[in-house]
């Protein structure tokens, strides 16, 4: 019985000594309390990049706004070419005279205007003024005639504004009609001044 006890305390001892690490491996565990998963927000599909605009000729305004769009413009002009007015021809009516006389008729203001108007907005174009005469007279009163009808030309569209270097006078008295100087219908037009181009 000694014996008995001797074990029994000693198995006592054990289980003094030794419940501590049972104790605790018995104890109940705590529940680790973790945070909610956040929520993601709902993803949205990706929107298709838009479609590039094109400028199909290179001016550089693009095909929407672009009134010619296959052909290379000006944005002033919403993208179509500029539009230059056609160069005048610079060939005007004759000036008609009236016999032995370089004085200007009133009824060819409006030409002679019109003329400095075309030569004021084309400053490097430069006219040559030839003087013409029928046949009356002696040649050289028809001659002397001619270029100062022509010089009387000059002097209205160089009044008007017309830069007086961008016009010559030349005097070929009656020896270029246009017409017969056997009638009147025919001498009228001889007594003339032509404008030519340089």
């Amino acid at each position: 019985m000694k014996n008995f006890r001797k074990q029994f305390a000693g198995l006592g001892l054990a289980l003094v000594l030794t419940s501590p690490f049972i104790l605790s491996s018995c104890k109940s565990k705590k529940k680790m309390v973790t945070a909610p998963a956040p929520v993601a927000a709902p993803v949205e599909a990706p929107q298709p990049s838009p479609a590039p605009v094109a400028d199909t000729d290179g001016d550089g305004i693009l095909d929407p706004n672009d009134k010619c769009p296959t052909v290379a413009g000006i944005a002033a002009n919403n993208g179509c070419p500029e539009i230059k007015a056609p160069e005048p021809t610079f060939a005007y009516t004759n000036i008609q005279f009236e016999f032995n006389s370089a004085v200007l008729k009133t009824g060819y203001y409006e030409i002679l205007d019109q003329v400095a108007k075309e030569l004021r907005n084309y400053p490097n174009i430069r006219l040559t003024l030839n003087g013409h005469a029928s046949a009356e007279g002696t040649d050289e009163r028809n001659m002397t005639l001619s270029i100062d009808r022509a010089t009387a030309v000059k002097t209205y569209l160089v009044n008007a504004g017309v830069k007086a270097e961008n016009l010559s006078t030349k005097g070929f008295g009656e020896s270029a009609p246009i017409a017969p100087n056997t009638t009147e219908a025919g001498r009228e037009q001889n007594r003339r001044v032509e404008f030519k181009k340089n």
